[in-house]
């Protein structure tokens, strides 16, 4: 399907919602809103177009002279949908990696990329998770893999807090992989740094 003709299909396809849960999509207030939301999504569930996958470019550990090899990390906000009811769940995002002195590294801005990419999309929190540190450890994998990568999310999700049962409450998911995952120590650094960094 055309992009136009796709575009016009989500201003039907919201002009009906609206009509469904009793409006009238012919009033004041409403007449430009299914344009405005057909926009929106394009922007929101930009994840579902790879044009708008992230390139993550990636560097010689040691390149510059300097060989890392000690626990890098990464903080952030970020905003996806939940599957099951098309509403927002969002939070904060704790990411550390571990480099092989003889592997590679990334600019941690490339890890917030990869972040908003792939919550832009309809999602459960865990394979977001998932998503996240798989993508990033297969483009630091080559001969060297990391030593270490971690992923805390924790999220609000407005299908609890806004419908259902009604109570707000974070939501928190932890994808190990490495050291973090196999030796006490390491893990517990990791976590630590995320406890003292959460909201």
């Amino acid at each position: 399907m055309k992009k136009d003709a796709m575009y016009e299909q989500k201003k039907i396809a919201v002009r009906e919602i609206l009509m469904l849960i009793g409006e009238e999509p012919d009033r004041e207030g409403l007449k430009e809103t299914p344009d405005r939301v057909a926009r929106m999504w394009k922007e929101i569930f930009r994840g579902y177009d790879i044009k708008n996958k992230p390139k993550v470019t990636v560097f010689n550990n040691g390149s510059d002279g300097i060989v890392y090899d000690q626990m890098a990390c990464d903080t952030g906000n970020f905003y996806s949908h939940c599957e099951h009811h098309i509403v927002p769940f969002f939070g904060k995002y704790f990411f550390a990696v571990i480099y092989h002195p003889q592997g590679k590294i990334l600019g941690l801005s490339k890890v917030s990329r990869v972040v908003d990419y792939y919550s832009a999309k309809l999602q459960v929190q865990e394979r977001l998770g998932h998503q996240i540190v798989e993508e990033l450890w297969k483009k630091l994998t080559g001969v060297k893999p990391p030593l270490a990568m971690g992923l805390v999310l924790e999220c609000e999700h407005l299908c609890k807090s806004m419908r259902g049962v009604k109570k707000v409450g974070m939501m928190r998911t932890c994808i190990l992989k490495g050291t973090f995952k196999t030796e006490p120590a390491a893990r517990a650094e990791f976590l630590d740094w995320v406890n003292s960094n959460g909201r």
